[in-house]
């Protein structure tokens, strides 16, 4: 069976009175309700007030023309569909043409054919009801893109406090950041080690937007809380590597880039996992040494088959290292033609003035008038004095009365420990419950990082630090250290940490033991470290950072000491 038609308000505007007493009669036969007009100002009047869903115009009125009300008429009714049908006798193509233009949606030819009337009247009502459905639909979709534009914001906020809660606005960094959407898929983090170092990643998530933002969070999470912490590099990235493989679907990785560049030991520590290769820029000689990407990104590989080894690069001040992302390379002119890595080259090679490079970069970028088809990130860090940071004083919640005040630890860290084990950031924890020793954590960690780095290296592993006399015997010097790690079969590396109670404060002191052959600490010490020496300074700076620090038992034994005071 079908539905009875619905019953609609239908406008009549005739001047001729008989004609519009038969129309009306033949549209209410129809089931329709009917209001009348005898001229077009009438018709507008009767439509202002009454609003009916469907007008029978005359073409031919006095006073105001069916064109005229019809114009008028549509913009009353605005972006409601109100169907008007041209009541002529005209036969003129050219007097037709003028209903249409005039805002006329169909006419009916006089004398008046019931059966068409209705069926005009039918297929209009169905042109109404399609446009007020597609009106409400557009408005339901424009209702719910605020809502996720409302709601973006919001995730948007939240993830800018989180990726930029560390230190880029530090004085040795310059960076860009331009996202392709409102999310950007590119992610810039940087933070303090305890010891002072800067850990900084760049990361370019697989597409744009919120899906490509969708794994910085926990990114940054990892990110920020071990390097808080001082893991090395290879830590948190084996960290960061096994959360994204177990939350992001299969088609979705990070390339990224993670450094650590080391202010007092003068080194910059660097992973690349499949972005655009970074540059060292030295300051010296002009040198462009680039930091090549050896590896799969972040979140494809499973922990069993994830590489973490890194490069190391001996630094000098005032040397830069510069990272982007591909959306840098990847921007396009008119011709699709890419800025490519030979233009980003040709800068560095013009540039004159190492404190104008990231303006020469921009300024190239600029003039080349291209478009971005890609996030956009571009870092510059400048290697400077560790001075040149000043850091807000630490607030304790606790008083301090419950610290330990007369206790003492020791480990022995064998062959499978010092293959896979940083004991540092553990026992900088231990340390922290000790009240008074907070405020010295940065130097407390430099030390204990030197003390066993110089256990392991110099003493389990037989280094010599005179390798690193330049660049290229800096780098050998750490391919020899993993390969002789991964080799370790055999040795140990003791810590005891011991603390003394004394009148009005306490006494830490730290005594790191190796297996090694030991060496001439008093020749290392009589040397003064040098800028331009690669090898030496770790001992200087234990020296430098600690109280009454010394060696024994032919340098295999080094003892320093922290004092506090409550």
């Amino acid at each position: 069976m079908h539905s009875p038609a619905p019953s609609l308000s239908v406008l009549i505007a005739d001047d001729n009175m008989t004609d519009r007493m038969l129309l009306s009669s033949i549209v209410r036969r129809q089931g329709h309700t009917v209001l009348t007009a005898g001229d077009g100002q009438e018709a507008i009047d009767v439509f202002a007030r009454e609003r009916p869903d469907l007008v029978l115009l005359d073409a031919m009125m006095p006073i105001l023309d069916g064109f005229e009300a019809a114009q008028q008429i549509k913009q009353l009714a605005g972006e409601e569909l109100v169907p008007i049908i041209f009541l002529t006798s005209l036969t003129e193509e050219q007097a037709l043409v003028r209903c249409l233009e005039a805002g006329g949606d169909d006419f009916l030819a006089k004398p008046y054919n019931q059966v068409i009337l209705a069926a005009k009247i039918k297929a209009m009502d169905r042109l109404r009801r399609l446009q007020a459905t597609v009106l409400e639909q557009r408005n339901q979709i424009s209702r719910h893109h605020d809502y996720l534009l409302n709601e973006q914001r919001v995730a948007k906020a939240v993830f800018d406090q989180v990726a930029h809660s560390g230190c880029l606005n530090s004085p040795n960094i310059r960076y860009l950041q331009s996202p392709y959407a409102l999310f950007n898929g590119d992610l810039l983090l940087a933070a303090f080690t305890p010891s002072g170092d800067m850990n900084v990643l760049l990361g370019d998530f697989t597409g744009h937007g919120l899906p490509a933002a969708v794994g910085a969070m926990p990114l940054a999470e990892v990110f920020y809380g071990m390097t808080s912490k001082g893991y090395g590099l290879a830590q948190i990235l084996r960290e960061m590597n096994a959360k994204l493989k177990r939350i992001l679907p299969v088609d979705m990785f990070c390339c990224a880039i993670l450094l650590n560049l080391s202010f007092q030991r003068r080194v910059v520590e660097v992973w690349n996992g499949g972005m655009p290769e970074g540059y060292l820029h030295r300051i010296d000689s002009g040198e462009r040494v680039p930091l090549y990407s050896r590896h799969l990104p972040l979140g494809v590989l499973s922990s069993a088959t994830f590489e973490d080894r890194t490069e190391v690069y001996p630094l000098m001040l005032g040397d830069r290292v510069f990272l982007l992302s591909d959306g840098v390379i990847d921007t396009c002119d008119a011709q699709e033609e890419n800025f490519g890595v030979e233009r980003l080259k040709a800068v560095f090679a013009r540039n004159t003035e190492p404190d104008l490079l990231f303006e020469d970069i921009l300024q190239a970028l600029e003039d080349f008038r291209g478009q971005s088809r890609d996030d956009v990130s571009m870092l510059q860090l400048e290697v400077v004095e560790p001075e040149c940071f000043t850091n807000a004083p630490v607030i304790y919640s606790d008083s301090g009365e419950s610290s330990p005040r007369d206790w003492s630890v020791s480990f022995e860290l064998r062959p499978d420990s010092l293959q896979r084990f940083n004991p540092l950031p553990y026992l900088l924890q231990l340390l922290q419950e000790i009240h008074g020793l907070r405020s010295q954590s940065g130097a407390l960690y430099s030390v204990l990082a030197e003390l066993y780095s110089n256990a392991l290296e110099h003493g389990v592993l037989g280094l010599d630090s005179a390798l690193k006399r330049d660049a290229a015997g800096f780098a050998l010097y750490y391919a020899e250290r993993n390969r002789r790690l991964e080799a370790l079969s055999e040795g140990y590396v003791r810590i005891n940490l011991r603390i003394e109670p004394e009148p009005g404060g306490g006494c830490l002191v730290i005594e790191v033991q190796d297996s090694g052959p030991g060496f001439d600490a008093r020749n290392v010490l009589a040397r003064a470290p040098s800028d331009r020496d690669f090898s030496g300074r770790g001992v200087h700076l234990i020296r430098k950072l600690s109280r009454n620090a010394s060696w024994s038992d032919d340098g295999r034994t080094a003892r320093v000491e922290f004092h506090w005071v409550c």
